[in-house]
């Protein structure tokens, strides 16, 4: 007869288990939820990443927000996705408010400019998802501190789509360590000075997404020199300790 604890933890799992699968049957029963999240499952990172950076479609992503805390409450005011072909700016671009359907603390405003008034007409992140996720396609994200950006995003897909990013990402801080041999947290415009980018419209998705994106094929140029492919890069930033989008 089976110990009580082991058989309780068979019955936990089959409970997660099946729960899990309900969830997914019932969360998904509409058809366009179910198009975005087989779209999202469908990303292969082994055959992004095994691209020549040449031969790579990136795209820059930037965000604004009521706050910091992207599972305590915190929402997305505003998104930038910039596009790249190799290290090539196209001119593609996805810029929009976003409304956050709560308040905009003051302090955030005073930092971003954006007000309830500017996001009231504006869809929610989970409206403006299927164009989001359009514009990513088959892409690498690029981003400076681009976990941040990605846990407001990934924080929908798994709360309404029971699904996440599995896009590779490159942060260009980690690009920067890796670049210069310096060890710390540098801030987008110490960067970007470093760089010799002009940061303009600075705490703005699309100035912070362009400069971001200027600063990338800085980096980029001076650690892959004779070109290579995105793993190889994605490798310097993994000299500073193991990172993962979350």
């Amino acid at each position: 007869m089976l110990a009580r604890d082991k058989l309780t933890d068979m019955v936990m799992g089959f409970s997660t288990r099946y729960r899990r699968r309900f969830q997914k049957d019932t969360c998904l029963i509409d058809p366009t939820l179910r198009e975005i999240h087989d779209r999202l499952e469908s990303v292969d990172p082994k055959q992004l990443l095994n691209q020549k950076l040449t031969h790579c479609r990136f795209v820059v992503v930037d965000t604004e927000t009521t706050g910091l805390q992207a599972y305590a409450g915190d929402e997305l005011v505003s998104i930038a996705l910039l596009e790249l072909d190799g290290l090539e700016m196209t001119g593609r671009e996805y810029v929009t408010y976003l409304n956050p359907r709560r308040p905009i603390p003051e302090q955030s405003t005073r930092i971003h400019g954006i007000s309830d008034a500017d996001v009231e007409d504006s869809p929610t992140l989970m409206e403006a998802l299927p164009d989001i996720l359009d514009f990513l396609d088959r892409s690498v994200v690029v981003g400076h501190h681009v976990s941040f950006d990605l846990r407001f995003l990934n924080r929908t897909c798994q709360k309404e789509l029971l699904s996440r990013l599995y896009h590779p990402c490159l942060d260009t801080m980690l690009l920067f360590l890796s670049c210069s041999g310096r060890m710390g947290h540098y801030t987008l415009d110490q960067v970007a000075g470093e760089c010799k980018v002009t940061v303009k419209d600075r705490h703005t998705a699309r100035g912070d997404a362009m400069a971001t994106a200027r600063v990338f094929q800085c980096l980029a140029g001076k650690l892959m020199k004779k070109g290579g492919t995105v793993l190889q890069l994605a490798g310097h930033q993994y000299e500073f300790g193991h990172f993962r989008a979350p």
